[in-house]
């Protein structure tokens, strides 16, 4: 076989021959590829399960350029080229695959993920678990990407005999060298510690609700460096990531998402407690928002004008706790406005009548 191709080779042109040969290269890879593509795409017609709809729609582009790098690779010996264009062309493909198979690699870590969200779904009510696995999968992902990345670079770099020499050259000075750099990223090396801490100790994670700096949201993303709050009326808090280190901030979904509400009204003294409380226990009752835990009306205190009624109720989240809290709110207020307008706050004046005799000694 070898013969019959060398014979080939001497009768047509070189260059002829090289494209021949790119050409078979390429043509090869895609029809491997569309073959996977193939079998996948029959596959996912027989399953409710996204694995392969997910292999699809990540490798779909990396194999475009892997498998036809790959063959060529290991065509490429049957090249017509001299010494220093064999050498050449031999590097570039080699340096092009590389970077083509770390694409590979990081498609096959979203593969990962995606079978992750899959199994560990956030649309339910008590997703503490989902979301304690999702924050680590979500900086381990990132984590591992830049760690692919990174030998990447440095494969390619030692590729080169320069390259290497001037490392070997380096790493007598690595003592001091590693001193100055330590303190140059002694910033990005403590955020890095803190995205590990965060992620196994999970002071947050994905989908919590957190008040930080006043601000009232939900965790959307916690990338290596930072922290993104999706805040309720849609802005985007972005904050350091050691600053969930630092600093303190409410977590309200640490442990479970259930949560307390209050509403306060201030009546007057003469409210009758008893109705109030009869019908805020029938409001409860026709509403989905309250769980049916926490139900409680209490006179908590008493001012000069006024006394201060606490209701206290709870919910499933806190998203629901904000909506059960102006349900009551308002249907309580309109309850005593229809059937007891003189319980709304009043203020009181009490006038004597004014002495119309003169003080002796005065006249006109």
């Amino acid at each position: 076989m070898k013969d019959i191709i060398e014979g080939w080779s001497g009768r047509i042109q070189p260059l002829v021959w090289n494209l021949i040969i790119v050409a078979a290269a390429v043509i090869i890879g895609l029809a491997v590829k569309f073959t996977i593509k193939a079998i996948l795409n029959y596959n996912k017609k027989y399953t409710d399960y996204s694995l392969f709809r997910s292999i699809i729609m990540y490798f779909s582009r990396p194999m475009n350029h892997f498998v036809p790098l790959f063959m060529l690779n290991l065509m490429e010996p049957l090249m017509v080229l001299d010494k220093r264009s064999d050498l050449l062309f031999s590097r570039t493909a080699e340096i092009a695959l590389i970077i083509s198979f770390s694409i590979v690699l990081i498609s096959a870590i979203n593969i990962f993920e995606d079978y992750i969200y899959h199994t560990y779904d956030l649309n339910k009510e008590d997703n503490l678990k989902e979301r304690k696995i999702r924050t680590q999968m979500q900086f381990v992902r990132r984590l591992l990407a830049s760690i692919i990345i990174f030998i990447t670079i440095a494969v390619i770099l030692l590729s080169f005999d320069s390259v290497r020499k001037i490392g070997a050259g380096l790493l007598t000075g690595v003592g001091v060298g590693g001193i100055i750099i330590g303190f140059a990223a002694q910033k990005s090396l403590g955020n890095l510690l803190a995205g590990f801490q965060i992620a196994f100790t999970q002071p947050i994670r994905i989908d919590d609700v957190l008040v930080v700096e006043g601000e009232w949201g939900r965790v959307e993303d916690i990338t290596l460096t930072y922290v993104v709050l999706n805040i309720w009326d849609q802005r985007r808090l972005i904050l350091p990531i050691n600053y969930f280190i630092e600093k303190p901030f409410q977590n309200w979904t640490r442990s479970t998402s259930e949560i307390l509400g209050t509403v306060f009204l201030y009546l007057d003294y003469n409210t009758p407690i008893d109705a109030l409380r009869t019908e805020f226990e029938r409001l409860l009752t026709t509403t989905p928002l309250w769980d049916k835990r926490v139900k409680v009306i209490q006179v908590t205190d008493t001012k000069t004008t006024c006394i201060e009624v606490r209701v206290l109720v709870s919910a499933r989240n806190s998203s629901q706790a904000f909506d059960l809290r102006c349900y009551v709110r308002e249907n309580l207020v309109k309850f005593i406005k229809d059937n007891h307008p003189e319980s709304l706050p009043l203020n009181r004046l009490k006038l004597n009548n004014p002495d119309t005799e003169q003080p002796a000694g005065t006249g006109i």
